[in-house]
């Protein structure tokens, strides 16, 4: 995935409200960026961080910058725009050497509602029928391992509900985290933040939804999903 303009670079003033970020370019102006992350972004929203932000002129828009990365600890670029994870996700289930359990299967259909289910799945393969959830990893690691989610998530756990009751009956169902940073080795529940989930992922899998983990490069031009990365529960 590449970026349509170059993205500006700044310094984080402070994120709030969740979605708004103040920032100081690198040519001294002051701006307020839409941002892109319902999550905590643990190591990766602390004042002071160099960060990036991608612009859009487009008419109606309240906020014509949005922030697409950070350096977080270690110099390492951090995609921090969850909405961006669905396209990187797209372009890996196209890869069948990246991911093997969708080869044959695709093409992906986007948003595609899960019958019988209060869930609108993020991808439906063509082929063979399955519903595909992805989910976004920004948060800090030790040692190489990264954690999901950053803060607790019902929704993040009825949607693992939802895909063990497609297992269960035998549809398909596989989820894909995505982390957009090169420093992961490893994707593991956050049980610590939120055990819930913890458990909900673990019974997910023993019904048979598949769990896969890709790694995501950020750069100054773009984003690559690069790897797998295993999913240790």
């Amino acid at each position: 995935m590449d970026y349509d303009t170059p993205l500006a670079a700044g310094t984080l003033e402070r994120r709030y409200k969740r979605f708004l970020a103040d920032v100081t370019l690198d040519d001294g102006s002051r701006v307020t960026a839409h941002c892109p992350n319902t999550g905590s972004m643990l190591g990766c929203a602390d004042p002071g961080m160099r960060v990036w932000l991608s612009r859009s002129d487009r008419p109606g828009r309240k906020y014509a910058h949005t922030w697409e990365q950070v350096e977080a600890a270690g110099g390492v670029r951090v995609g921090i725009h969850t909405g961006r994870t669905n396209r990187l996700v797209a372009e890996a289930l196209a890869d069948a050497g990246l991911i093997p359990e969708a080869a044959g299967a695709g093409p992906a259909r986007p948003e595609v509602n899960v019958p019988e289910e209060p869930m609108r799945a993020d991808f439906q393969l063509e082929g063979d029928g399955r519903f595909v959830e992805v989910k976004n990893i920004t948060a800090a690691v030790d040692a190489g391992v990264a954690v999901f989610p950053d803060s607790p998530s019902a929704r993040g756990v009825r949607h693992l509900e939802v895909f063990q009751r497609l297992a269960e009956r035998g549809d398909g169902a596989m989820l894909v985290f995505c982390a957009q940073r090169p420093d992961v080795d490893e994707i593991r529940p956050a049980d610590l933040i939120d055990p819930a989930y913890g458990r909900a992922l673990r019974s997910a899998i023993a019904a048979g939804v598949v769990v896969i983990g890709v790694g995501a490069t950020p750069t100054a031009n773009g984003i690559r999903v690069d790897r797998r990365i295993p999913v240790l529960t």
